[in-house]
């Protein structure tokens, strides 16, 4: 069987522009540090390369939402820069993700 899956649009509060690695890099640690590896496997989370104006998308499990929201939640540093990430909004469908979000 397929799994389902959610489309979460995420914005990454800074005094400067990040690039996509950093924040995937950031992301990955500390979901990691959140979930665990298991329920990381599980979540199945892939930062996708949508990425502009420090917003971007992941691609996740609809069962694993809100373990993924509070571990972005956690994400208090990007290298040596403050930030603040937060969930901009969830969807089903990738268009309607990119459209209504960024």
């Amino acid at each position: 069987m397929r799994e389902k899956k959610r489309y979460l649009v995420f914005e990454v509060q800074a005094k400067h522009a990040f690039n996509l690695d950093e924040v995937r890099r950031a992301v990955n640690t500390a979901l990691l540090q959140f979930i665990g590896e298991l329920g990381y496997a599980k979540a199945g989370v892939m930062v996708m390369d949508d990425w502009k104006n420090n917003k971007g998308i992941m691609k996740i499990n609809n069962k694993h939402v809100d373990d993924v929201k509070s571990g972005l939640a956690l994400i208090g540093k990007i290298g040596n820069e403050t930030v603040i990430v937060k969930t901009i909004g969830v969807s089903g469908i990738l268009k309607k993700a990119r459209g209504k979000f960024l």
